[in-house]
Parts: structure tokens; C-alpha cells; sequence
């Protein structure tokens, strides 16, 4: 499996496909928006998938903000399990997400493991563009 990406995001979701089971993987903006995703998605599934992401995190952070009674709360992980398998849900602190599908024999462990590391990644990756762009150029 190789991913599709709507920029250099093959870096991200590649090692995800590598833990058994995984089947699919979609990396979206906090709104929903597609910018990467793996093969055994058509960009049209892709997309509904991360409509549906965006939509479910939406809903976490709100019953876990009125839950614990107040007014806003971040969600560090959305673990949805089905018949068919697990979805995790993972959201960076610089608004993208990371959406990971793995058939009924993935082992969650795994892929909670690999998907948060994948984030960390992410958010490496980030904080040296941020830098890049408040020096003008490449970081000291």
C-alpha cells in the first residue's frame, strides 16, 4: 500500500499501513479537509471519511467538556471499535488529525503506538517549519 497525498504526507501515514491489520489511513485538517490518505481509499472515500473525523471529534471534545462541566475540551484520541474492526482518531496540537482503520485482528496497542508516534512526527516537523518561517530561512 503507498498513500495518495495532496502534499508530501507519505512520510506520515506509510508507517501506519506497516502495523498488521491496518487497512487505511487518512491524514485531514481539523475542518475536514483531505491532505493525504492511503490506496485502499478513492479520494471520494477519503474525503467522507474525514468529514465523518472532523464531525466525531467535534462531538468528543463536547461531551467531554460537559461531562467534566465545562466550557472546552481537547480530545487526545478517539477510539471508535465496530464489528469490523477499530478506528483510532488522532489530533496534532497544530490542527491536522491523523484517522487510522485496522481490520478486527489489528492489535490496538500497536496501532495506538505507531499513530501517536507518527503525530509526535508531525508536530516536529511543525515547530522546524514555524521556526524556519519566523527566522526567514533555516533554523541556527
Amino acid at each position: 500500500m503507498t498513500s495518495r497525498d495532496a502534499g508530501d504526507t507519505a512520510w506520515v501515514l506509510e508507517p501506519i499501513l506497516q502495523v498488521p491489520h491496518v487497512v487505511a489511513a487518512v491524514l485531514l485538517t481539523r475542518d475536514g479537509l483531505v491532505t493525504g490518505y492511503t490506496d485502499a481509499l478513492t479520494r471520494a472515500s477519503a474525503e467522507r471519511v474525514a468529514a465523518i473525523t472532523s464531525t466525531v471529534q467535534g462531538a468528543c471534545r463536547t461531551a467531554a467538556a460537559a461531562f467534566a462541566d465545562r466550557d472546552a475540551a481537547e480530545v487526545r484520541q478517539v477510539v471508535i471499535e465496530s464489528d469490523h474492526g477499530y478506528v483510532l482518531i488522532v489530533p496534532t496540537d497544530h490542527g491536522t488529525c491523523v484517522a487510522a482503520y485496522g481490520d478486527e485482528e489489528v492489535r490496538l496497542d500497536l496501532l495506538a503506538h505507531r499513530v501517536h508516534s507518527q503525530v509526535a512526527r508531525l508536530g516536529e516537523k511543525a515547530m522546524v517549519a514555524a521556526a524556519r518561517d519566523a527566522d526567514g530561512g533555516a533554523p541556527a
